[in-house]
């Protein structure tokens, strides 16, 4: 019996994307995000090298999610999202929080942390229909510096996703 992806990468707003291919029902896991388990502290040296799609599982373990193979790294970031990331033992899977039509992109909130680090201005559809295509800006000003960190960091990882997150355009 053949085995149906309910996605597929193509080009979107914001570089390549994951387009649903069929209808995903609210709850449905859609896609695991996979990679090396590092621990933490190799995972912040990855990190201040340039490392993005890092995925942070809980406060000893990240899932560096570079490999092609990781198909979950190409979930682009809303703030309205129709996924979120659940986190089951060291494992990260995306699972769809609503009814998922053919055609539409699959995406996740990444989180404060790595908008805040990694993505000055929000290009999401949400934020790009607010702002009249201007995007929507996500560093907070306080001090001259980003939220008032002069590392960069708040906790440590600019963790792409709240609780965690990461995506496939930079995650931790």
């Amino acid at each position: 019996m053949p085995v149906i992806v309910p996605f597929r990468i193509a080009r979107s707003r914001t570089g390549l994307g994951l387009f649903a291919t069929h209808s995903i029902r609210r709850g449905t896991w859609v896609v695991e995000y996979t990679g090396p388990l590092l621990p933490n502290a190799e995972a912040t040296k990855k990190e201040d090298i340039g490392a993005r799609y890092l995925f942070e599982v809980n406060n000893r373990w990240t899932i560096d999610g570079a490999p092609r193979t990781n198909i979950a790294r190409y979930a682009n970031h809303s703030c309205k999202p129709n996924m979120e990331s659940e986190i089951v033992g060291h494992r990260v899977f995306l699972r769809a929080i609503r009814s998922i039509e053919p055609g539409d992109e699959l995406t996740y909130n990444y989180g404060r942390d790595y908008l805040r680090y990694y993505i000055p201005v929000c290009k999401c559809a949400h934020c790009m229909s607010i702002t009249k295509g201007r995007g929507r800006p996500t560093q907070k000003k306080k001090n001259g510096k980003a939220n008032g960190h002069a590392n960069g960091k708040a906790n440590g990882h600019a963790n792409g996703k709240a609780n965690g997150h990461a995506n496939g355009n930079g995650h931790r």
